[in-house]
């Protein structure tokens, strides 16, 4: 293995590109050495943090075509819609990649994705953190050693939370199918590669009910105004924006020195003051009032899927929650396990033992370790050039968006799909 820190190229530099190229560098063992960011002010900050010279910063991955290869991988971490052009062209040129999810909106894209690493023959993972949890790692060990026999069902609830729908998919960059991609995709295509993980096996045949049910104009309140600084029903609204990102701020004698702004605010404002707050919330999207927006994603839904060898798998995505870890059922021929995220309750059909299992106290920003593992797995195998380091690859992320994929066009159109 190379001694010698692994050089990372960074392609979006918003909130997922930075926050996991800090996780490279505690690594220890890799640099960023170059990034291509279409907005100023965030290339400007993301160059400052790491100490990227003026010559290595770029307005787009365009720029990047005809260049000399600057690092041994690329961090891509654009939006949605925006993954297959700098994939395509990094993985040619010898690049290896993490690729944040989803690999891309629709299908041709994410196979041209996967076609172009294999080509090249590069490693390439998707950012599925979920696979790199120690609570993950205990439930696998757990299915694996048979404590629960043969695993039958699973029931999972993605608990979104009430106000994270309101940020990020009604206000926010995921509100809109077209813009991004559906909320299946861009929030719980982690669930469903999870959720297989888990089984080991494939999905034979998929169906899918839910809507939007909330965040629509003929659900808005009377009396409210079109954003939340002009609403008179605003401090009786659980989707307050000023609620949710004014407790947030800073002023800056109150920040630490070097202390970044933390998520969600920072998708509102680079400063995270009370004053740049305010003028966020009077002019931009996150001010809106949530039924007087332009979102159209599904604010619930229901997957069911048939696996391979007959079992079956339940998932829930719902706004209507507080914003908790996942919740999950097992049901096995000895056994059954039920776990939140950071404990695990057993109960064993032979013995009638009932023993619970704390794996890790709950830590939501990094989603319990899987963040900074998942970077820490990708720069050790791309130090010691060995892909299977990794828990998946993107062929395995791509057959998880296809049942992601199956699944909305059953429940857009009422069917139930093969696969």
């Amino acid at each position: 293995m190379s001694a010698a820190p692994v050089r990372l190229l960074v392609v979006g530099a918003g909130q997922r590109g930075t926050w996991y190229s800090r996780l490279a560098v505690r690594t220890g063992r890799a640099e960023i050495v170059a990034v291509a960011e279409a907005d100023p002010a965030r290339r400007a900050a993301f160059a400052s943090e790491f100490g990227i010279p003026a010559e290595l910063t770029f307005a787009g991955w365009e720029q990047l075509e005809h260049g000399t290869r600057l690092a041994e991988a690329a961090i891509v971490a654009t939006q949605d819609a925006m993954h297959e052009g700098p994939a395509v062209l990094l993985a040619g040129q010898g690049y290896h990649l993490l690729l944040e999810k989803p690999m891309a909106p629709e299908e041709g894209a994410a196979r041209r994705i996967a076609a172009a690493v294999t080509e090249a023959g590069v490693i390439a993972a998707v950012c599925h953190v979920l696979r790199y949890t120690p609570y993950t790692a205990a439930l696998k060990e757990l299915l694996d050693a048979g404590r629960i026999g043969r695993l039958v069902s699973m029931q999972h609830l993605e608990p979104v939370g009430w106000w994270h729908q309101a940020h990020s998919f009604v206000r926010g960059n995921w509100r809109s199918a077209a813009v991004s991609s559906p909320m299946l995709l861009a929030k719980a295509c982690h669930d469903i590669d999870w959720l297989l993980y888990l089984a080991g096996e494939p999905v034979r045949r998929v169906s899918s009910f839910g809507g939007l049910a909330h965040f629509r104009a003929d659900q808005r309140p009377e009396g409210a105004g079109d954003r939340c600084l002009d609403c008179a029903i605003e401090p009786e609204c659980p989707y307050s924006a000023p609620k949710l990102y004014f407790p947030l701020a800073k002023a800056p004698q109150e920040r630490a020195a070097g202390e970044p702004v933390g998520w969600p605010l920072s998708v509102v404002t680079a400063e995270g003051t009370p004053q740049s707050v305010r003028e966020a919330l009077e002019h931009g999207q996150y001010g809106r009032c949530v039924y007087a927006c332009d979102n159209d994603v599904v604010d619930h839904q229901v997957v069911s899927m048939e696996l391979a060898g007959g079992g079956t798998v339940s998932l829930t995505m719902t706004a209507f929650t507080p914003l908790e870890h996942r919740k999950t059922r097992l049901f096995g021929t000895h056994g059954f396990i039920d776990g939140d995220g950071h404990a695990l309750r057993v109960v064993d059909f032979r013995t009638g033992a009932d023993e619970t299992i704390d794996v890790a106290a709950p830590r939501p920003g990094d989603h319990s370790d899987g963040d900074a593992n998942l970077v820490a797995a990708f720069v050790g195998a791309v130090a010691a050039n060995d892909g299977g380091l990794l828990r998946s690859d993107v062929h395995t992320s791509l057959a998880g968006h296809l049942v992601v994929w199956a699944a909305e066009k059953a429940r857009l159109d009422g069917t139930v799909e093969a696969l």
